[in-house]
This record gives C-alpha cells, sequence and structure tokens, in this order.
C-alpha cells in the first residue's frame, strides 16, 4: 500500500509555541497526527537519532543555530541525509534561503503560509519518501550515463540521491562546467543535470560550448537553479537548455521531463 499524507511522521523544530500549534493544526486538517515538535536544533537531531521521521518541517531561526545548520548536519550524516526537509519562514533574503535550496529541499513556505501550498509540499513529500522508478520505451534506465555538475556537493548529493531513486545508477559528478567539461571528454554521457550559477565555468557557459563548440545538439542538458532573475534566465534558455528547473525541486517534476527529452532525442 503507498504511503499517504495521514501515514507522515513528522517532526516540527519552532521555537514559538504559537506557531508550533498553528502548524500542528493544518498538518492535522489533512488528516497528519503523527507529529512531535521540538524547539532547536540540538533537540531535533536527537530526536531524529532516537526515532527517523518521514519529513522535517523546520523555521528558519532556532534558539542554539538556523534552519540552514540544521540541514547541513542532516546532509552531511548518512543516516539522515535522506529525509525530506521542508523550511517555512519569512525569511526572503537569498543569502539566507539560498543555502537551503542548495541543501535539496521539498519546499520553502512563507510565513503565514497558505494552506493549500502547504498540502502540495506534503505530497511532493511522498514522492522524496517512495520514489517511482522512470520507465523508458528506448533505453534501460540502469545503463544511462548521467552526469551531474554543480560546486556545491551538497548540492550535487541531493540530485544523485534523486535521481538513484529513479533508478538512475551511473552518475558522474563534476564541480563546475570546467570540470564536466573534462568528463565529457573522457566518457559518452546520456544526460546532463548542471547548476547555473558556478565558479570557473557556469551552467550557461558550460550549455553553449557543448552546444556550440562541441556541436552536440543531441545530448538533454537539464538545468537546475535557485537564480531568479528572469532575464537571465531567458538567455540561458537561448543558450539550448532543454529544461530549467528551480531549486527545490521535487521527483515528479523532473521524471516527468526525463521521460520527455530521452525519449526525443531516439
Amino acid at each position: 500500500m503507498s504511503l499517504e499524507i495521514r501515514d507522515l511522521a513528522i517532526l516540527l523544530v519552532e521555537p514559538s509555541n504559537a506557531q508550533l500549534k498553528l502548524i500542528q493544526k493544518h498538518l492535522k486538517s489533512d488528516g497528519v497526527d503523527k507529529i512531535t515538535g521540538v524547539s532547536s536544533e540540538e533537540e531535533a537531531l536527537a530526536e531524529m537519532k532516537r526515532f527517523e521521521p518521514d519529513l522535517v518541517i523546520s523555521s528558519m531561526y532556532l534558539p542554539d543555530s538556523t534552519a540552514i545548520d540544521l540541514v547541513t548536519t542532516m546532509r552531511e550524516d548518512e543516516s539522515l541525509a535522506h529525509i525530506p526537509f521542508m523550511l517555512i519562514s519569512s525569511e526572503t533574503r537569498f543569502e539566507h534561503t539560498d543555502p537551503i535550496r542548495q541543501a535539496g529541499v521539498v519546499a520553502i513556505l512563507p510565513k503565514p503560509f497558505n494552506h493549500d501550498d502547504l498540502s502540495l509540499a506534503l505530497r511532493a513529500s511522498l514522492d522524496h519518501i517512495e520514489p517511482e522508478e522512470i520507465i523508458l520505451e528506448n533505453y534501460d534506465v540502469e545503463d544511462l550515463n548521467v552526469l551531474v555538475v554543480d560546486d556545491s556537493s551538497t548540492a550535487r548529493s541531493h540530485i544523485s540521491r534523486i535521481l538513484n531513486n529513479l533508478g538512475i545508477k551511473n552518475l558522474t559528478q563534476a564541480e563546475n562546467g570546467k570540470d564536466a567539461i573534462k568528463k565529457f571528454s573522457e566518457q559518452n554521457f546520456d544526460l546532463i543535470v548542471t547548476d547555473l550559477n558556478m565558479p570557473e565555468m557556469d551552467g550557461q557557459e558550460l550549455v553553449e560550448y557543448i552546444r556550440k563548440d562541441i556541436g552536440d545538439t543531441y545530448i538533454p542538458i537539464l538545468m537546475v537553479t535557485s537564480e531568479a532573475d528572469e532575464s537571465r534566465l531567458a538567455s540561458v534558455q537561448q543558450s539550448g537548455v532543454s529544461a530549467i528547473f528551480d531549486k527545490p525541486f521535487d521527483p515528479s517534476s523532473i521524471k516527468e521531463v526525463l521521460y520527455r527529452v530521452l525519449e526525443e532525442v531516439v
């Protein structure tokens, strides 16, 4: 039987008792009754070691740290790295939210949040917990060779984990466009998944090099980025990228695009 929202066991990290009760009320209205509330990173990590939740929902600012510290610690711990993470915060500054996006989250919801958005985020978390492998007509998914390019090792690990869950096992990682070009020259790939903003050579320069300098117009290239500048994203689209995803993204959306772009190239 497939997991449903009402089956989720959620760890809620919120120092404000009033906010804690409010979020619990919203979760319970979606049928969730297995909710454990804590107020700090220390308590959250201790609780995760005691009982592994299906999803962690956290406020940005905690008495002993921030959500950035919490999710980073989780992603660096092999036993916790796979647990989906959701942020609920009024923080909008890029320098504060971008590390959360890079670490891989189910959703970032504002305070106050819309209940429908919370419901959508809970459904997205189910795709992270119980992903379905992608089935292709023209490929054996296990034989696909994929290059994952991102200057953040945490982001590379998160993207690789999602692709693994979709059944893609042959993954090579590169830390920027320059490193990707070196690896691209050493072996054949069926797909490239790249970040946009990277040092030495960014994602757009990588796409342009592959499309124009090498002349490879066939290999699908997916861009996963937290970039919000619409003019820059339009420029990236014109460079020949196959699809652009926001960080965070959900497995179902990337699976749909993978099916489209991989079947088209045959």
